[in-house]
């Protein structure tokens, strides 16, 4: 993956799930990993994961739904090491429910994680890429990005949202060649559905974590895209486990 090494990275959701397995697999790989999310203690271990290994690691404790929080993100990592190739807007929430709950909290909680946070990223990011002429963004979607069930409606409207604005950043920084990416997994084992509130939502979604794809399954398909020459964008990847219907 000679595309990979030396590549800095700044990896939000690092914490957990598909961050944590991307972060180690990318600093397998030699990158340089700017680990981002709210909970220090487990960014703390993950360096320390990372640096027995022999790869790179530093961390910033970020929250996304903050943009002062993300600008300082994207100056921390470019102070650190001089530039940013790569951005992987991967912090996401499910706290999946049905319409007439009218869990506003919960509507809004998504928003400004799943939406926000994935602008806010793109926002700190791109004056550092534009000055370069160069840089990768990758924003994580969903299956549910691209279809929509019961309970899914706010949810899925954030990750409909994910893929519009990858699209529309792909036309806006093509001429900076600046590469865009919309990952969309399916099943994967991962914290989402721990804060599911409606009992019947979540015994439904723990149901097909029987079939769920470990989070390295999504880890590898982010490596495949960076690993990818300059010249090469890879700018939409859909991971299901095989026996997935929808």
């Amino acid at each position: 993956m000679l595309n990979v090494d030396g590549k800095v990275v700044v990896l939000t959701g690092a914490s957990s799930g598909i961050g944590e397995a991307t972060a180690k697999v990318l600093a397998n790989n030699g990158a340089k990993v700017v680990l981002a999310a709210r909970r220090e203690e487990r960014l703390r271990d993950l360096k320390s994961n990372i640096d027995k290994q022999g790869g790179t690691a530093v961390f910033k404790v970020t929250d996304v739904t903050s943009h002062e929080e993300v600008d300082e993100l994207a100056s921390f990592a470019n102070d650190t090491f001089g530039q940013i190739d790569v951005l992987i807007n991967n912090a996401g929430i499910m706290p999946l429910s049905f319409l007439h709950e009218k869990k506003i909290a919960e509507w809004d909680q998504m928003i400004d994680v799943n939406m926000k946070g994935v602008l806010y990223g793109i926002g700190a990011v791109l004056p550092y890429m534009r000055i370069r002429k160069q840089g990768h963004i990758i924003n994580v979607s969903s299956v549910t990005g691209h279809i929509v069930n019961k309970s899914w409606a706010v949810y899925s409207g954030t990750k409909f949202a994910v893929r519009a604005i990858t699209e529309a950043l792909r036309q806006e920084e093509a001429k900076n060649n600046i590469r865009t990416t919309i990952i969309s997994p399916g099943a994967v084992v991962t914290e989402l559905a721990n804060i599911i509130t409606n009992k019947e939502i979540k015994k439904g979604i723990e149901e097909s974590m029987k079939i769920s794809l470990p989070a390295e399954a999504i880890a590898h398909s982010i490596l495949y895209a960076i690993s990818q020459p300059d010249n090469t964008a890879v700018n939409e990847i859909i991971v299901r486990p095989t026996n997935q219907e929808i």
